[in-house]
């Protein structure tokens, strides 16, 4: 065990021998027992009054010259002493604290500054703040004094996964039913990963039910230091290489009652991204910002709490390196940011369960955190092509027309959707025999063209047909399945669009077993490929109930409501104090869609025993595991399109790499041009799907002029050209946990100008995009990093040292760029992705300045689960270097006919004299003006070593 040494300062804590490597100090700001006693005691505290009066009369001295005098008027009002209703007797040390530097006191909506004062906290209102840039949240005027009553940390002591201590409060805080005593386990899991967690030890409090890596035994080598204060008790975790201040405490703002839990930590830098699910640019403005997190069924407009709930960001510090926090907590939360720069966190229950990622690259810090909450799966080949589907197909004539419309187009097409036009009476598993009795014969047609369907299904069962008439809900009553109102004794009952609904609990040990019943029964009848899972925050047409919700219940009403929409827990959804079999829908809201896609994803496997393709709205972390997501009820502007890239990156950042928007805009009538454009965008989605609703005009790219199909053929020829390059992302997200669509500080940390860059982004390391997002526009103002890249469509050399180049973009182009050093495989495109699979593959070489590149295919049937773990894949790498081109088999456990067409090698500096395959001749055409080299006419056997060669004269 370790002991404490007394000083005067600090107090450090003496390792045992093998702990030899922890650095870990404890400071203490207060308690005199733990300070070694001096005779010299009041000597010194006379000496610090006399310097303390010296250095107030300079700073009057100072404030008179700058006209700050006002300001020292206004901290002497009456009432800034005020004390606290159940804070210490010692009044609040308030102080002239920089605004980036307050911390709010009083987050309420009722602020007055009696009520400020009443809790022991700092009143200072501006006199004029119109020198601030506007800021989306109001600066704090109520804010935390120096000595607020603290937690302070007892016993301290080693264990084998790191260390534990006992946090203490001496006084209640401003919140009802204050922890007073807390537990401190922290553990160091990995050389990056420390997790630290901070709850009850006297009474079970709620947890998040989603599988993390068990603790082990603290691992010896860290990229991390750890240090603690007493009193106050903070914890500081430092960057080992840098001394880098990643998570900081160290703030009077922690509070731990039952239904109020607050923790504020400083940020390293203002280069912060994550905290979804939200609308805005990538990059989180620090400039007093508040994210909700409170699954919400509101279409996405800023500042707004969303369909999902991602507590978990990532951070580029002022050096380029990089870290992630994430806190396992899913009850309704708010986290604000401000200037300082810091973040603090406000949940309403859980426990504080912090993961620290120290990366140290953007890429590592992404898989160490999904090394917790698990990687992606790994979607079907088809899931990758283009989908098209609206809300108001009339009837089974009006969809065959479209397919038949798109197909005379000829523009690549692979899925088709329906939204709850098929349903009877917009009841799950119905058909309407009326209007959609054509339905399985069109699906049926679809799959005989290696085309796929995919529909609608909310969890809303009616609760109103009738015994004997409806069998998912008559089944789902016999099997207890619904969530109970509070009472517990009978579902719970909302509106959506059959009317009066009960929602299955996920959380019961036979949802799965209900779930799969109803979708094997309607796959008889409608044999669909996927299902869209929607309204699964869960929405509800009314606030909490049919009757409403308990007004004496501080679940439905808590003591403190985060800034979500119309200031409710219950708006638009279900009673907080619902019950659901793993415990209250107050803790386990936020978890509704995640727990459906679990569900829904264990009953496909069951029922079509293939690959499930999944979309839902609502998600949590882990998400990834079961499915994708789009990013809900956008509209057609620009502005939304320039969105969606923004929604794009930060999902790939939460691990959900299936990502797309609402291809021209779900609500709204899309003109040509912002559907051209969006198209041409929406081509380099993950998940591309065109999407409107009801009573909008058609937006399907056949219904618009020649030019427009034309460029919309073109650019989703491209993706599926692309598309074994893209396939080999998903399967580096799925087994690796890399990510699909990155933002450009992803692969150029070091580069701060790329730190802002949100209007293009890149596939993978190799793909840069930089689409039109503006009306009226033929030119983009592009970035291009420090390095070599070249013109995908002539192979032209662009040569960088980290610049932005203004680029020609007329409208039936986006730009794309292709990284030199890289090699992507590529194949000859068909308009179904199954039948392109058959088509002859090609690599795009695009050489690096000393002529080096490498790139790799992971190739298997593109349906059958868990292919890489049976090892029933193929995995190719190849490699460029010294005008050569080599590859490598790394694993061969699928047979397929995988032929090499084509080679083009970018950054041929003259032409060859001579160009060889597996030494024997081969055609080839030299672009001199472009220095591209095109071999062509291959049949080269991809599962067998190859060597291409070329000599320059």
């Amino acid at each position: 065990m370790p002991s404490l040494t007394k000083g005067n300062k600090y107090m450090f804590l003496q390792p045992d021998a093998e702990e030899h490597h922890d650095k870990v100090i404890l400071k203490v700001k207060g308690g005199a027992n733990l300070h070694a006693q001096h005779n010299s005691t009041r000597v010194r505290c006379c000496y610090r009054i006399l310097c303390g009066l010296l250095l107030l009369l300079g700073i009057a001295l100072v404030a008179y010259q700058l006209n700050l005098m006002m300001y020292v008027a206004k901290f002497f009002q009456p009432g800034i002493w005020g004390m606290p209703d159940c804070q210490t007797s010692t009044p609040p040390v308030c102080k002239l604290i920089p605004i980036p530097e307050r911390f709010d006191c009083y987050p309420e909506n009722d602020l007055t500054e009696e009520k400020c004062t009443a809790r022991g906290c700092c009143w200072n209102a501006p006199v004029d703040d119109s020198f601030l840039a506007l800021p989306p949240l109001d600066v704090p005027y109520c804010y935390y004094p120096e000595n607020y009553t603290p937690y302070k940390m007892e016993d301290l002591h080693v264990t084998e996964t790191g260390y534990a201590a006992t946090l203490r409060r001496e006084v209640p805080s401003y919140y009802p039913r204050d922890v007073m005593k807390l537990a401190l386990d922290v553990r160091f899991e990995t050389t990056s990963r420390l997790h630290f967690k901070v709850y009850d030890p006297d009474n079970k409090r709620y947890e998040v039910p989603i599988a993390t890596p068990p603790a082990g035994k603290k691992v010896q080598v860290r990229d991390y230091n750890v240090n603690f204060t007493v009193v106050p008790f903070s914890i500081v975790i430092t960057r080992k290489s840098t001394g880098a201040k990643i998570f900081d405490t160290g703030f009077p703002a922690m509070i731990y009652a039952d239904q109020f839990l607050q923790l504020s930590t400083s940020l390293p830098s203002h280069n912060i991204y994550g905290l979804g699910e939200q609308t805005g640019p990538l990059r989180v403005n620090t400039n007093w910002t508040r994210i909700s997190m409170w699954a919400r069924d509101h279409f996405p407009v800023e500042h707004a709490n969303l369909y999902g709930v991602h507590p978990f960001y990532l951070g580029v510090e002022d050096d380029g390196n990089s870290f992630g926090v994430f806190l396992l907590n899913s009850n309704a939360m708010e986290t604000i940011i401000q200037p300082l720069p810091a973040i603090t966190f406000r949940t309403l229950g859980g426990i504080f369960d912090f993961y620290i990622f120290l990366g140290p690259d953007p890429g590592s810090v992404v898989q160490q955190y999904l090394d917790v909450v698990g990687r992606p799966a790994m979607p079907p080949y088809w899931g990758l092509g283009y989908h098209l589907c609206r809300w108001g197909y009339k009837n089974s004539t009006d969809l065959r027309n479209i397919i038949d419309r798109m197909r005379k187009s000829l523009i690549p097409y692979d899925v088709q959707w329906n939204d709850i036009d098929y349903m009877h009476k917009s009841m799950d598993f119905t058909l309407d025999k009326a209007r959609y009795s054509e339905l399985p014969d069109i699906i049926q047609d679809l799959h005989d063209n290696d085309q796929h369907y995919v529909h609608i299904l909310d969890p809303g069962i009616s609760a109103v047909q009738g015994s004997g008439n409806y069998p998912p809900f008559d089944e789902g009553m016999s099997m207890d399945i619904f969530i109970k109102n509070s009472t517990g004794n009978d579902p719970i009952l909302g509106k959506v669009w059959p009317g009066i609904v009960a929602f299955p609990d996920w959380t019961h040990p036979r949802a799965v077993e209900y779930w799969t019943r109803q979708i094997s029964n309607f796959h008889k009848t409608v044999s669909f490929d996927g299902l869209w899972i929607d309204e699964n925050e869960p929405t509800s047409r009314l606030d909490g109930s049919t009757v409403g919700c308990d007004n004496s219940s501080s679940l439905d009403f808590p003591v403190y409501t985060p800034g979500v929409a119309d200031n409710s827990l219950q708006a638009r959804t279900l009673c907080p104090s619902a019950k659901q079999y793993a415990g209250l829908h107050y803790n386990l809201h936020n978890l509704y869609g995640l727990m459906e896609m679990n569900t829904t994803h264990r009953a496909l496997l069951s029922v079509t025993g293939k690959r499930p393709f999944i979309i839902s709205r609502s998600t949590y972390s882990s998400a990834g595991r079961y499915g994708g997501h789009w990013l809900g009820d956008n509209e057609s502007i620009f502005k939304d399109m320039y969105y969606s890239i923004t929604g794009i990156l930060s999902f790939s950042m939460f691990g959900i790499p299936l990502i797309g928007a609402d291809i021209c805009g779900f609500n709204g009538n899309a003109n040509e041009e912002l559907c051209q454009r969006w198209h041409q965008l929406g081509a380099f989605y993950p998940f591309s799907r065109n999407h409107n609703s009801v009573g909008m005009s058609a937006q399907d790219p056949a219904s618009f002029s020649q030019a427009m199909q034309n460029s919309t053929r073109a650019a989703l020829l491209t993706r599926y050209l692309l598309m074994p390059y893209l396939y080999t992302l998903f399967h580096e997200a799925s087994s690796q946990g890399l990510t699909v669509a990155r933002p450009l500080f992803y692969e150029f940390p070091k580069d701060r100008e790329t730190y802002g860059i949100d209007k293009q982004f890149l596939w993978g390391s190799a793909l840069l995009i930089s689409p039109v997002l503006t009306q009226n526009t033929v030119k983009v103002k592009a970035y291009f990093p420090n390095c070599i890249w070249y013109d995908f469509y002539t192979g032209l050399r662009l040569a960088s040292e980290g610049k932005y180049a203004v680029i020609d973009a007329p409208m039936d182009k986006i730009n794309l760029h292709i990284r030199g050093g890289y090699i992507l495989p590529t194949q000859e495109p068909a308009l179904q992705a199954m039948k392109s699979r058959k088509n002859k593959f090609g690599i795009l070489v695009a050489l690096s300045d000393s002529g080096l590149a490498r790139g790799q295919l992971f190739w298997d049937d593109g349906e059958t689960v868990n292919t890489y773990e049976t090892g029933t894949y193929n995995l190719v790498t190849f490699s460029a270097a010294q005008d050569t081109i080599t590859s490598e088999l790394l694993h061969v456990g699928y047979k397929a006919n995988m032929l090499l067409g084509t080679v083009t090698v970018l950054g041929t500096p003259s032409r060859p004299q001579s160009v060889t395959v597996n030494g024997a001749k081969a055609d080839y055409e030299y672009d001199s003006e472009h220095k591209v080299l095109h071999i062509t006419d291959l049949s080269t056997d991809l599962l067998k070593p190859f060597t291409v060669q070329w000599k320059l004269a």
